[in-house]
């Protein structure tokens, strides 16, 4: 689940900087009966404020009097799901980091000690990481080890345990006593 707003990934046009914060605020500027939307970010290095385009020249018969409200509030899970929104990242061509932004919950770790055990994965967030880095933090097993259970076929899953995914996954670990 996430913790935070992850960074964005974009160069500053000011010190060159290759991440942005995003400050969880909206900037809505109207013309006559449309609307232009951006979410602002904040340079990690110099503190400079770019946007990111959210919508352009929207009518605003055409947008919903409740995303129209929380956008003037400021909402921050509505920044946060705007931020992941493909359609957003296409058109200002970004890519998000999510390195230190988001904390497993195992539900406790009396399952660890089992022969077999089944687990799935389900994401809050679609936020996008190697399986094997969340297997080895969830079961306390160093990466190493992890990637030896897959080589051994005592890992398995039908996602790829190699790859980044976002989406819920299961697994099955065997253990040898």
């Amino acid at each position: 689940m996430p913790t935070c707003l992850p960074l964005v990934r974009r160069r500053c046009h000011a010190c060159g900087a290759g991440h942005f914060q995003a400050s969880g605020k909206f900037r809505v500027n109207a013309h006559h009966k449309l609307l232009d939307v951006w979410l602002l970010i904040l340079c990690t290095g110099c503190g400079d404020t770019a946007k990111l385009t959210v919508m352009e020249r929207a009518n605003v018969r055409s947008i919903r009097p409740e995303l129209l409200a929380r956008l003037h509030a400021n909402d921050l899970a509505l920044a946060a799901e705007l931020l992941q929104a493909p359609a957003v990242q296409r058109r200002n061509r970004i890519a998000l980091d999510w390195s230190g932004a988001w904390r497993l919950d195992t539900g406790g770790s009396d399952h660890l000690d089992r022969e077999t055990i089944d687990i799935a994965v389900r994401f809050t967030a679609r936020i996008p990481i190697r399986p094997v880095r969340l297997i080895a933090e969830g079961c306390a097993l160093p990466r190493a080890e992890v990637e030896r259970l897959i080589t051994e076929g005592r890992l398995v899953s039908a996602a790829r345990l190699n790859d980044r995914v976002s989406d819920n996954f299961t697994f099955t670990l065997k253990r040898c006593r």
